[in-house]
């Protein structure tokens, strides 16, 4: 292959603290990459760099002399004076751009819906992002690069994303680097993964779940290697606290040695568990949205729907932009009143929203992150112990130098995970969030995704990340712009085949929600219902199998660890008793699996 472009020793420095740290790397042609990592550990800066939109402060970035280079910046660089034709063609006639079937592609794909004449600086943000990634994509650029490039898009503008790309160049031409939170998108573009952390860069083969496979394997390598060490470590402890008048007569290079240990223990990166935290009793009334209607202006949001929660309901809400998902949810949580129907509200439930916008911590800028969390009570219960603010908001990758800084001078990110902390220690029962993966890690939407799986309340999403959708939630519905409620018993690709069929004229007049699931057939021939019920059976089988994997690794461990040594034998009878009766468990969840995925035609 090729070589496109690359980075040399490239070191890059903010204020104290080293961001890239000698790093040497390059895009060969046909490469599609990832890149993953925290917030604020470089991802964007590295784009920078490579994209020759920045210096490093040492090393270089190399190109090749004839390799042309597209980048999608995260902020917005449009001209606000020009109109959204003249922002994407230029000065090109109709029948010049219109006359490539590529170009139309990405107009139809991407601003079919934007008004052509509109001046760019009238345009809503996500209707800016799409038309400077329509921008780009038009041209012939021999690598791209896109820093975020799923924000705002809706489920179908990411699939049609994920597509042009995968067809955009043959196999072996072309390269993609690629920042982005969606991980379905990742997996479906990219065949290598580059992992920022710690001023260094991590490469991996394949895409998001390839990537997740070999750092854990990783880092199952490391945790041997640190345990053994770690035990060293504890022995030469040991050796220079005996006593202080042998330790006089310690020979110097053991005492040597053993500090030379301590003072290699690593930093631990930053802990991203969130904390179960209780919540309020829930009845068996939760929210019930009972023929309701409303209209904004001319245009009718909802037309006659009805929408019931039960306790403990896990729903995903997908749909076009504009159709009315984020008015739903400030429909159940009571903010906005519909023009007919009603919201029927039990007695305990307490409700709990997630906004896109993170408003509600303007009002709070002037703090700092644990007085935050400090307004709402200063000692919480955290699985059977108190802890204090302070120890909770670390829970959440908030080190201790970052607890102080002030709500004003966070980033994007750790805004939203400030705020959904804040939410959950008011300790409702019904939490609905409204695209809760923007502006996050994928460490952190994992470690969100791990507090949510354990959530026991009522739980509402809406979501353009298919990934999260499918992870946490265990049915789906949508807005298809038509002002009715669709169940979705197949999931986002029911969606996506909707919007297909609609776009071409073959879809069939809108239904509500019951229509739509006595319409929906399904590849396997079984009922609505059988699906639904065979879609969370797979959700609770999965959930199950991995916390008996975990089981099986922990007691070959423990075996492990008492074969060295002194061997107890009647304990390693009994570890092995309880390992066969784990791995019989595994074995019947597998036929389980299988029978669920049978119903569904997986």
């Amino acid at each position: 292959m090729a070589h496109l472009l690359g980075a040399e020793s490239v070191s890059v420095t903010f204020a104290t603290r080293t961001v890239l740290d000698g790093v040497s790397l390059g895009i060969e042609d046909g490469d599609r990459i990832g890149m993953v990592g925290r917030n604020g550990d470089g991802k964007s800066t590295l784009m920078r760099l490579l994209a020759q939109r920045a210096t490093p402060d040492e090393g270089r970035v190399t190109r090749r002399r004839d390799v042309s280079v597209g980048y999608l910046d995260q902020t917005d660089v449009l001209d606000g004076d020009l109109s959204v034709g003249e922002a994407i063609v230029g000065d090109q006639a109709d029948h010049e751009w219109a006359s490539n079937p590529e170009i139309r592609d990405v107009m139809g794909g991407l601003v079919a819906e934007v008004d052509w004449h509109a001046k760019v600086s009238s345009l809503s943000g996500g209707q800016k992002r799409r038309v400077a990634l329509a921008k780009l994509l038009i041209g012939d650029d021999d690598v791209i690069m896109l820093d975020e490039p799923t924000n705002h898009l809706d489920v179908e503008g990411v699939a049609w994303l994920a597509r042009h790309l995968a067809e955009r160049w043959r196999p072996t031409d072309g390269g993609l680097l690629v920042v982005t939170h969606d991980r379905w998108f990742l997996d479906e573009i990219c065949t290598r993964t580059w992992e920022v952390h710690d001023g260094v860069i991590d490469g991996f083969d394949g895409g998001y779940a390839a990537y997740v496979l070999a750092r854990a394997e990783r880092d199952r390598m490391d945790s041997v290697v640190e345990g053994k060490r770690q035990q060293l470590v504890k022995k030469e402890l040991a050796w220079l606290r005996r006593g202080a008048p042998a330790r006089t007569a310690k020979p110097k290079f053991r005492i040597e040695a053993a500090n030379a240990l301590i003072a290699d223990v690593p930093e631990p990166r930053d802990s991203l568990a969130l904390s179960k935290m209780a919540m309020a009793r829930q009845g068996k009334d939760v929210l019930d949205l009972e023929n309701v209607s409303l209209a904004l202006g001319e245009k009718t949001l909802f037309d006659g729907i009805t929408l019931r929660l039960a306790p403990g309901q896990r729903l995903g809400l997908v749909g076009v932009n504009g159709s009315g998902k984020t008015t739903l949810l400030r429909m159940l949580n009571g903010d906005v009143t519909p023009d007919a129907g009603r919201l029927k509200k039990g007695k305990t439930v307490q409700t709990a929203v997630l906004s896109q916008e993170v408003k509600e911590l303007n009002e709070l800028e002037h703090l700092r992150v644990t007085e935050v969390i400090e307004q709402e009570k200063r000692v919480f219960s955290v699985g059977g112990r108190e802890v204090s603010a302070s120890q909770l908001v670390e829970q959440l990758g908030f080190t201790n130098q970052r607890q102080w800084t002030m709500v004003k001078d966070l980033s994007g990110g750790e805004r939203r995970r400030l705020q959904l902390l804040r939410l959950l220690v008011g300790e409702p029962n019904v939490l609905m969030l409204d695209e809760p993966t923007n502006d996050l890690d994928t460490d952190t939407l994992a470690a969100i995704e791990d507090v949510l799986d354990g959530w026991p309340g009522t739980l509402v999403v809406v979501s353009h990340d298919r990934y999260l959708l499918e992870r946490v939630t265990d049915s789906q519905m949508a807005l298809l712009g038509d002002g009715k409620l669709r169940d979705l018993p197949r999931g986002v690709d029911q969606y996506l085949e909707l919007r297909r069929a609609a776009e071409t004229g073959a879809g069939a007049s809108p239904l509500n929600s019951d229509d739509a699931q006595s319409s929906a057939g399904t590849p396997s021939g079984y009922s609505s219902e059988e699906t639904r019920q065979a879609k969370k059976d797979l959700t609770r089988i999965e959930r199950q199998l991995g916390k008996a994997a975990t089981q099986v690794e922990k007691i070959q461990h423990q075996m492990n660890d008492g074969a060295s040594g002194d061997v107890d034998f009647d304990k390693m009878a009994a570890l092995n008793k309880k390992l066969q009766a784990v791995q019989a468990e595994q074995q019947d969840l597998e036929l389980q699996w299988l029978a669920a995925a049978e119903v569904l035609g997986k």
